[in-house]
């Protein structure tokens, strides 16, 4: 193995899980790995040697995960980032429970998209190759697997593509969802659409603590519209029948954790939610958001208490909630991010390791949507376990504010 070379894009990934909650909740960007580092880095590299295989976490539920791709627009809004480019268009990779056997080995990402994922960050000659072929376990073309389904909508951080919420998406698929991985146009680098081509970060660079608001309620328009799409009465997809429209929920992360929780508070058809290590805008005791049940997962270094905003949405909701610290987390431990840079030799001695982040964040997210939209209580969310030492229960829900919904446990 050349490790010049692998160290260089495991400074890549370090760098991105090191840059805080508050970067990507306000849009700013990690520190770049310069060029010269990067140079550096490789300097010595021989290109003989084999670069490593990336992979993902294996899922830990019993199903096969298929995959297909759906291009929408929304032709009632033009895009808020660049209106001359015309009505906001999204990019929605489908996850669903398939048939073993089927399909052909997914993709992470396109080469190209994975190169512009490095240029973005300052890293040369770093290989696009090995972040694009990390080995994923979903097919495409595979057949579905009978049966009737939750559907869970996925929104990811600010910058970074829908992509690096591929593993959480397959925990989820493997345990018996549909999960919808929403991409929004001119958000992240490296998404390509249909005919446009890879769109650049028109909106990077102008989401800030004053801005982040209105940025976090346009990603709610746009996980409301999916939804339209997936479960009204003309769905875009073939395969609509699999989702259970009665058992929706949203998840995302950063600015996407921002999203999911501003869709759910402006739309009944949502059931439940997650937040990870996202701001909150506009939650507050009128918020239709109050009533529903609200799993909050950060990290320790941000979420112990001093994030006045967490608190003054915790006290607002009135249904079944809880607040997880994750100690050693960075913000993007709850990504793909945090086990890529792991099998690189990157975990740090105090930080949390990445199939540690990895585990915790798929067990947590999947226990709460099993017993919030499969009514299937799950004992992990009642506090703390010796089997995950590292989660800490900042606040459990009043024993009177628990039952929000049919099926809310306590």
């Amino acid at each position: 193995m050349n490790p010049h070379r692998h160290r260089a894009l495991a400074a890549l990934l370090t760098c991105a899980l090191t840059g805080g909650a508050t970067a990507l909740a306000t849009g700013a960007q990690a520190a770049p790995v310069t060029a010269a580092a990067a140079r550096d880095s490789t300097a010595n590299a021989r290109p003989q040697v084999p670069s490593p295989q990336l992979r993902l976490p294996k899922p830990t539920g019993p199903r096969a995960v298929g995959r297909t791709s759906l291009h929408l627009t929304d032709h009632s809004r033009r895009d808020p980032w660049v209106p001359r480019s015309g009505d906001r268009e999204l990019m929605v990779s489908l996850y669903y429970p398939a048939r073993k056997g089927t399909g052909t080995p997914a993709t992470y990402m396109s080469v190209k998209g994975a190169r512009l994922f490095l240029e973005d960050r300052g890293i040369e000659g770093v290989p696009a190759e090995v972040l694009s072929g990390t080995r994923t376990h979903t097919r495409t073309g595979a057949r579905p697997a009978p049966g009737s389904y939750p559907l869970v909508v996925l929104s990811p951080g600010f910058s970074v593509p829908g992509t690096t919420l591929t593993g959480l998406a397959e925990e989820l698929t493997s345990r018996g969802y549909v999960v919808a991985v929403v991409d929004h146009a001119y958000e992240a680098v490296g998404v390509e659409f249909p005919g446009r081509g890879i769109l650049p970060c028109a909106a990077c660079g102008r989401v800030d603590e004053n801005t982040v608001g209105p940025a976090a309620k346009g990603r709610a328009k746009d996980l409301r519209f999916v939804l339209d799409r997936l479960t009204g009465a003309r769905p875009v997809w073939r395969h609509a029948d699999l989702i259970d429209k009665k058992r929706v929920g949203m998840a995302g992360h950063s600015l996407g954790g921002a999203g999911a929780a501003a869709a759910t508070a402006g739309d009944a058809r949502v059931r439940a939610a997650v937040n990870m290590d996202g701001p909150f805008v506009d939650v507050g005791p009128a918020s239709d958001l109050s009533g529903r049940p609200m799993l909050m997962m950060g990290t320790a270094a941000d979420h112990s208490g001093r994030d006045k905003v967490w608190e003054a949405t915790w006290n607002s909701l009135s249904g079944w909630k809880r607040w997880l610290r994750v100690a050693g987390a960075d913000h993007f431990a709850f990504t793909d991010l945090a086990p890529l840079a792991g099998q690189l030799g990157e975990d740090t001695p105090d930080g949390l390791p990445g199939h540690r982040a990895a585990s915790i964040t798929g067990a947590y997210v999947g226990a709460f949507f099993d017993q919030h939209l499969r009514d299937r209580p799950r004992p992990i969310l009642n506090g703390p376990s010796a089997t995950n030492p590292e989660v800490a229960f900042h606040h459990l829900a009043r024993p009177g504010a628990q039952k929000s919904r049919p099926g809310a446990q306590k």
